[in-house]
C-alpha cells in the first residue's frame, strides 16, 4: 500500500489507497443491502404479515433515499467535502441497519429502509468525485474498479444469505452488514481528505442541456432500464423461489456476470455506438425474462445468464450516451440521469409487488396451490416485467435512427473530463 502511495503523482494525497479501499468497502455495504434485502423478503412477509404490495413499498424506500442523497450530496459537495459525506453515509448505514433489526412492523421497515437508501446514495455522492480527484493519472481505470464492487457486493451478500439463511434469523443477516460498515468507518477515521477542484461545470449551460427534449426522453428511458434491472433482482426470492433453482445463487450469478462484464468489457462498450449496445442489451434482457417466465429447473440458470448479460451495460451505457450526445448537461445531467433510474425503480417496486399479489390470486382461482401457485405467480410476474425491455427495444431502435446523423463527442474525451466523471452516479 505504501509503495503505491509513494508513487502517486504530485498533488494527490499519500493516503489515497486507504481512502480508495474505504470507498470500495462502503460500496460493498451499499450493494449487500440490495442482495440481503432480496433474500429476506419472505421472512419479513411472514413475521410482520405484510402483503407483497407492502413489501414493494418497503423496497421502494431504498430507491427513494438513494437519489435524494445523491442529488443533495452532489449539490453540497464543494461546501461540505467528501469527508463529511462519508460520515453521513456511515451514520445513516448504522441507523438504517439497527432500525431494520429492531423494526416492529411496516412503518419501522419503511423508515429504516429509507435511511439505508440515503446512506447508499451518500456513498455514491462522496466517492465518485473523491476517486476522480485522487487518481488523476488513472481516473477512468480506478472509477471502473470502484464500480465493479456494486455487483461484486451483491455476490457477497447473496452468498452470505445462501450460507446462513437457513440457520440464522433475518436479523442476523442484517447484522452481518455492520461488519463492513465498521471497517470503512475505521478506514476513514482520522484521515485527511483532499479538496476537489474540478467537479462543477457551468450551471447555466448544464441547465440548458437538462431541459432539452432529448435529455427528458433519455431520463424516461433510464427509469425503464433501471426497473428492468432492479425490478427482477430485488424480487428474485419471491419470484423464482419455487422455480427449481436457488434464488440467492441466481442473484449471485447475475451480479457475478455483471461484475465480470463491466470489469473486462468496459473499454469495448465505450468504443461501440452506445445506442447499438442499448438495443442489444434490451433484446437480451427481454429474451432472458421471457425464458425465466417459461422454464424451471436447470434452465433457469441459463435464462438468468442471458438476462444478466442484457442488464449488464444498461446503467453505464445510458450514462455514456448522456455524456456523448448531451454534453451540455455535464455533471448535473449525469447526476439527474442516475437519480432518474433509482427513482423509477422505486416507483415501480410497489406495482411489481401488486402484480405478485394479483398473480397469486389468479393462480389460486385456477385451482393451483402451494409451490405450484407460487411458481405460476412468479412466472407471470416475470412476463409482466419483460414488457419493459420489449418497449425499450422499440424506443432504442427509434433513438438509433434519430441519432444516426447527429454528431457526437468522443467517449474517451468525455470520460477523461473531470467535470463529467467527478459527479455522483457518473461511472457505475
Amino acid at each position: 500500500m505504501s509503495s503505491s502511495s509513494s508513487a502517486a503523482p504530485a498533488g494527490v494525497p499519500a493516503n489515497r489507497d486507504r481512502l480508495f479501499l474505504a470507498s470500495c468497502v462502503a460500496l460493498i455495504v451499499t450493494s449487500m443491502t440490495f442482495a440481503i434485502r432480496a433474500g429476506i423478503l419472505g421472512d419479513l412477509s411472514v413475521e410482520f404479515g405484510l402483503s407483497d404490495s407492502q413489501l414493494g413499498w418497503v423496497n421502494s424506500m431504498a430507491f427513494y433515499g438513494f437519489p435524494l442523497a445523491m442529488l443533495i450530496g452532489g449539490a453540497i459537495y464543494n461546501q461540505v467535502g467528501p469527508r463529511n459525506l462519508m460520515w453521513i453515509a456511515f451514520i445513516s448505514h448504522i441507523l438504517g441497519l439497527v432500525l431494520t433489526m429492531t423494526a416492529g412492523g411496516f412503518w419501522g421497515l419503511i423508515i429504516s429502509t429509507f435511511f439505508i437508501g440515503f446512506a447508499n446514495g451518500s456513498v455514491e455522492a462522496a466517492c465518485n468525485p473523491l476517486i476522480a480527484d485522487m487518481y488523476p493519472d488513472k481516473q477512468t481505470e480506478m472509477l471502473n474498479k470502484f464500480h465493479v464492487w456494486f455487483p461484486g457486493g451483491i455476490v457477497i451478500g447473496s452468498l452470505v444469505t445462501f450460507a446462513l439463511g437457513d440457520s440464522v434469523s433475518w436479523q442476523v443477516l442484517i447484522a452481518t452488514m455492520l461488519i463492513p460498515t465498521a471497517i470503512y468507518g475505521i478506514l476513514i477515521f482520522g484521515q485527511k481528505f483532499p479538496k476537489t477542484e474540478n467537479i462543477v461545470g457551468d450551471t447555466k449551460t448544464n441547465l440548458s442541456g437538462v431541459f432539452s427534449g432529448l435529455f427528458i426522453v433519455v431520463a424516461l428511458l433510464m427509469t425503464m432500464t433501471a426497473t428492468t434491472e432492479f425490478g427482477a433482482t430485488q424480487w428474485v426470492e419471491r419470484i423464482l423461489g419455487n422455480a427449481g433453482a436457488n434464488a440467492m445463487i441466481l442473484l449471485a450469478m447475475t451480479a457475478g456476470i455483471m461484475a465480470t462484464g463491466r470489469f473486462f468489457a468496459g473499454p469495448l462498450v465505450h468504443r461501440l455506438n452506445p445506442v447499438g449496445v442499448l438495443i442489444g442489451s434490451a433484446v437480451l434482457a427481454c429474451l432472458g425474462l421471457f425464458m425465466l417466465s417459461q422454464v424451471t429447473g436447470p434452465m433457469v440458470y441459463l435464462g438468468t445468464a442471458v438476462f444478466a448479460l442484457g442488464i449488464c451495460y444498461f446503467w453505464p451505457t445510458m450514462l455514456g450516451f448522456t455524456a456523448e450526445y448531451i454534453p451540455k448537461s455535464g455533471a448535473l445531467g449525469l447526476s439527474l440521469i442516475g437519480g432518474a433510474g433509482m427513482l423509477g425503480a422505486g416507483i415501480w417496486n410497489p406495482i411489481i409487488g401488486g402484480w405478485i399479489d394479483s398473480g397469486r390470486e389468479e393462480a389460486l382461482a385456477m385451482g393451483l396451490s402451494g409451490e405450484a401457485a407460487e411458481l405460476a405467480t412468479g412466472q407471470a410476474t416475470l412476463g409482466s416485467i419483460a414488457y419493459f425491455p420489449a418497449i425499450l427495444i422499440v424506443c432504442f431502435i427509434a433513438l438509433y435512427f434519430y441519432m444516426r446523423n447527429r454528431p457526437k463527442v468522443s467517449a474517451a474525451d468525455v470520460i477523461l473530463d473531470a467535470d463529467v466523471m467527478a459527479t455522483p452516479g457518473s461511472a457505475r
